[in-house]
């Protein structure tokens, strides 16, 4: 197999993910900085890109809160793509025909230390529920002969399972409440920023400099916000798939080797 492929595709690596979310952020934010008017309405919103920076401003282009919560994003996005190919991988196993489907098949146990050789190599405790949850039961029955804790291991597998997918999401759980807080400190300091323009002692204030800085402050949480959102929606999409790929691999356990399985063999 071609590493690249293995690496990007098949079983996508962290350090992999992590690279290409920089050059991502990296080629966006260049993209659009030479697209946008520095400035203007949109690069303000998206960028925080203003040409000329009011004075004392703490972000020097590009390091602004706005692109910050877009390499979060991109990261974010990186491991969502992580979780969908990892389910894809699951539910593939489900069409490979690894036990018998046919109505009128019955297994007793000299069918199954074959059906266990060929399931063996298909999971590595990482990936592979369905040849994992075959291959426990198949040796939980040929060690104690009994169809009712085969059923008990099989639940208790299916239970240990699902709290390993949903482990499995708590870098994308901190990612989306990470990126909205990210936002509600660049507000934080953009409203700082603008009190401090306020003299006390000055007949006129400069209320257009104030009201620039407000509005670019609350454009890093607006950002954030929407950022989160679209993150949050396909975690959801994603982990839901994969929750499935559990839910159905223990069903087509159940249905084609424990309801199939004969203790008198």
């Amino acid at each position: 197999m071609n590493p690249l492929y293995a690496y990007l595709w098949d079983r996508p690596r962290a350090w992999a993910i992590l690279l290409i979310a920089v050059l991502v952020t990296v080629l966006f934010i260049g993209v659009l900085s030479q697209v946008l008017t520095p400035g203007g309405a949109a690069a303000l919103v998206i960028l925080d890109y203003q040409g000329t920076p009011p004075p004392n401003y703490p972000f020097l282009y590009p390091f602004t809160i706005q692109n910050l919560t877009h390499l979060l994003l991109f990261l974010g996005l990186g491991e969502v793509f992580r979780r969908w190919r990892a389910a894809a991988h699951e539910r593939a196993l489900l069409t490979q025909g690894l036990l018998p489907e046919e109505y009128s098949v019955v297994l007793q146990s000299h069918d199954l230390p074959p059906i266990r050789a060929r399931v063996a190599p298909l999971h590595d405790g990482e990936r592979g529920f369905l040849p994992g949850l075959i291959d426990l039961c198949i040796l939980q029955f040929l060690a104690s002969r009994s169809v009712d804790q085969t059923v008990s291991v099989l639940n208790s597998s299916l239970e240990l399972l699902m709290h390993r997918v949903d482990l499995r999401y708590h870098l994308l759980r901190y990612l989306t409440w990470a990126i909205p807080t990210v936002g509600f400190i660049g507000t934080v300091i953009g409203i700082s920023l603008a009190l401090a323009m306020i003299d006390p002692s000055a007949g006129v204030q400069p209320l257009g400099e104030i009201a620039l800085a407000l509005g670019v402050s609350f454009y890093t949480t607006l950002v954030a916000l929407v950022e989160s959102a679209i993150l949050v929606f396909f975690m959801n999409l994603v982990q839901v798939r994969e929750e499935l790929a559990v839910n159905d691999a223990g069903h087509y356990t159940l249905t084609n080797l424990i309801n199939r399985l004969y203790a008198g063999g």
